[in-house]
């Protein structure tokens, strides 16, 4: 039984230089899995380890003592013999065992339906892919696809990036192209979405996010020096009012707000949310076409920089003649190390570091 458990000389190859590490393919009770032997620099068998996936580990409990012998392919190719008590199998679950031949040849066939032009990308084990897609106004987007190794009898794994969930119908009768039309049909419906946030993008001035991605709902807008407001844009109804937030400091932000609630009504969903914005609001948006960022880009008045990781200077003093804007990070920080600060709960109150009249700042948000 012991000698029929597993067939002898596994196929290793070595993926380094050094001949340290070796990956390849071992037959257990008739059935191919996937090991990689690590070595240390001295290749001391007694202090390798094996990585394998958590199947063979449980068939091959109770048999460690049975030491494997691996043979050289070549005089390039250390003999050395593993014995598998001393190596001390590890758990490797990137380590599948290979689908059945049928799997590759209906993965090929629905390729070949679904056509090769359309994919990006496939790993070595084919069983990622990203598939390219355009939706009806030319935007590119990317399906990545894990197909599970009992495909298509197992529903894959789909993901892309999108402002809402992507939800797939599948059977086990279910084709590669029949989930590339689905995910058309979801694009489809998110285009008018994106020709809103397209149009922000492209005739405002974008504070954050730096680099907005196609799942990114929210924008924030430069207004002027040291103003900004954030809109909340839905992706299932992006024509209508979005969430609005104006930022900056309370003089300038306040006719901003009572032009908002006075105008709401005015919001007409037959046009876009950009002209919208500058009905309700009465104002025009600086543009790429009439400033020059750098004019919205006011560096942090404590650290000297505008971006401190995601975060740009978006606590800005009430003073009309200062305005100085900061992180919030920072004058937290900044008013916690003054003697003259005082703190109740989570808001410090203290003076600004430039005009010295009063400040106040909200404890900053812990990283989870």
């Amino acid at each position: 039984m012991e000698t029929s458990l597993v067939k002898d000389n596994p196929l290793l190859l070595p993926l380094n230089k050094e001949k340290t590490i070796y990956d390849g393919f071992i037959t257990v009770q008739e059935r191919d899995f996937r090991i990689r032997i690590h070595l240390p620099p001295d290749r001391q068998v007694a202090r390798s380890r094996l990585h394998c996936c958590w199947r063979l580990k449980h068939l091959l409990r109770g048999y460690e003592h049975i030491v494997k012998q691996v043979n050289s392919a070549s005089s390039t190719k250390p003999s050395f013999s593993l014995s598998l008590q001393e190596v001390g199998l590890k758990s490797f679950p990137e380590c599948r065992s290979i689908p059945p031949p049928q799997y590759y040849s209906q993965l090929i066939s629905e390729m070949e339906t679904l056509g090769w032009a359309k994919l990006l990308f496939i790993n070595t084990e084919f069983q990622t892919l990203r598939l390219k897609a355009e939706d009806s106004s030319g935007r590119e987007h990317i399906l990545t696809i894990k197909l599970k190794s009992k495909h298509p009898a197992e529903a894959p794994e789909c993901s892309a990036d999108l402002p809402i969930p992507l939800l797939i119908t599948w059977t086990p009768q279910s084709t590669l192209d029949q989930l590339y039309n689905q995910f058309l049909l979801v694009l489809e419906s998110l285009t008018k979405f994106w020709d809103v946030l397209d149009e922000i993008d492209s005739k405002t001035w974008i504070l954050e996010p730096e680099k907005p991605s196609r799942s990114d709902t929210m924008r924030r807008i430069a207004v002027g020096n040291n103003v900004s407001i954030k809109v909340e844009v839905d992706p299932r109804h992006p024509e209508m009012l979005p969430e609005c937030c104006l930022l900056g400091a309370e003089h300038a932000v306040t006719p901003l707000r009572n032009k908002l609630n006075a105008n709401m009504h005015l919001w007409n969903p037959d046009s876009s949310v950009l002209h919208n914005l500058r009905d309700v609001l009465e104002i025009e948006f600086p543009s790429p076409a009439t400033h020059e960022k750098s004019t919205f880009s006011v560096e942090c008045g404590i650290c000297y920089s505008y971006r401190l990781e995601a975060a740009i200077p978006d606590h800005v003093c009430n003073d009309p003649r200062c305005g100085q804007p900061f992180h919030q990070a920072c004058l937290y920080e900044w008013l916690r190390a003054l003697p003259s600060s005082r703190q109740s709960f989570n808001i410090v109150f203290g003076e600004c570091p430039y005009c010295s009249k009063p400040i106040t700042v909200k404890m900053a948000a812990q990283k989870s």
